[in-house]
């Protein structure tokens, strides 16, 4: 009876909305003009100009050349070049300062195939710099932060049906030393660092594939993640999570993105355990990623959801997590591996950037009126 509720609340609620009001694209308003095998998207601010540039992770399971694109300051990108001159097998990629230089350098993690860093010479030239983690594994996500709180950035790896990892930058944008995380055997495709348990010390969230329990691993402050704590049902097939105190209670919730069941949010607790939960998206699409945001400036946190075969869709929040308005994003049933929520016009609202395989990688630009609460 609860679902169908929702989904009556969600029904009528969606006829206040479209895609043309809330959000805008055009044939203007992609990544190039080529249908690649994009698996990922990096997004920052990579020349220097002020304005946020992306770059596009090509070669899920065969080679594909990896693109920059350059933002021309009003969200389109009017300039692009290559990543490398190598054709990779590239799964993921993150921006970060590895080096300490101040410029944005790139980090692209391959499957099956050794990862590697670029890096920026400050004007958004990009030089091969140093290799990361095991050389063949099946990478399928890569992480930044700065685990071992020495003022570097870190890269977690994970790997699906083999040992994740933990890669220690030594300062100098080089990779010294390696832990491995969670259970060797773990399908493991995503991870999201948080401290959930207000110690101080990064942990990790674990999204796992395969009918896999999910967990949440505890640093003891050392880089040791003996303890865990389950959270879903214990054989979900969940593809992507993000984190973030949803019910603004002081304790960090856990919203998954699952693959053929209905996406759920986990909600922390002062306990520890992440009992309490809310169905946010009754579907049973087979959901590959997903984004956080403000989206219509009301101050509380929306969802946008990539789905393979099935419409993407944006999620509106209201009143902590309680009520959900389902805001579909686009018609089209393509695989959309990746989607992120930047501004990338410089009006101060979220946009949403879509990384899609076998189908053109595109975007939408935030046409929402702000609300303020």
């Amino acid at each position: 009876m609860k679902y169908i509720l929702f989904a009556l609340f969600t029904s009528c609620m969606l006829s206040g909305y479209s895609q043309k009001s809330k959000f805008y694209n055009s044939n203007r308003t992609i990544l190039g003009i080529h249908k690649e095998r994009t698996a990922s998207m990096g997004i920052g601010d990579i020349d220097g100009d002020g304005d946020l540039d992306v770059v596009i992770a090509n070669g899920r399971h065969w080679p594909g050349q990896n693109k920059i694109f350059i933002n021309n300051g009003r969200g389109i990108f009017t300039v692009s070049k290559n990543l490398g001159t190598e054709q990779e097998t590239s799964y993921s990629t993150e921006l970060a300062d590895f080096n300490g230089d101040g410029y944005l350098d790139i980090a692209v993690g391959n499957d099956m195939a050794p990862n590697y860093i670029f890096i920026n010479d400050g004007k958004g030239n990009f030089t091969k710099g140093a290799s990361f983690g095991a050389k063949y594994n099946p990478t399928r996500n890569i992480v930044v932060a700065d685990l071992d709180n020495d003022g570097d950035m870190d890269i977690l790896i994970t790997n699906r049906g083999s040992e994740n990892e933990i890669c220690l930058n030594n300062g100098k944008g080089v990779f010294t030393e390696v832990i491995g995380f969670g259970n060797k055997k773990d399908s493991t495709i995503d991870v999201e660092v948080a401290d959930m348990n207000g110690d101080g010390y990064l942990d990790l969230i674990l999204a796992n594939r395969d009918d896999q329990p999910n967990y949440v691993y505890l640093n003891d402050g050392k880089l040791n993640f003996n303890e865990k704590i389950p959270y879903g049902t214990g054989n979900d097939v969940t593809r992507s999570v993000a984190v973030i105190d949803i019910d603004k209670d002081g304790y960090k919730d856990i919203i998954t993105a699952n693959i053929g069941e209905p996406n759920v949010i986990y909600f922390g607790s002062k306990k520890g355990t992440y009992e309490r939960k809310i169905v946010f998206d009754t579907s049973s699409d087979k959901s590959y990623s997903l984004s956080i945001g403000d989206l219509n400036g009301d101050g509380e946190t929306d969802i946008i959801i990539g789905n393979t075969g099935s419409p993407n869709n944006v999620f509106i929040n209201s009143n902590n997590g309680t009520s959900w308005t389902k805001i579909q994003l686009n018609d089209e049933k393509f695989s959309t591996y990746d989607i992120l929520s930047f501004d990338l016009n410089g009006d101060k609202k979220l946009d949403i950037i879509e990384s899609n395989s076998g189908e053109l990688n595109q975007f939408y630009f935030n046409k929402f009126t702000p609300k303020f609460p």
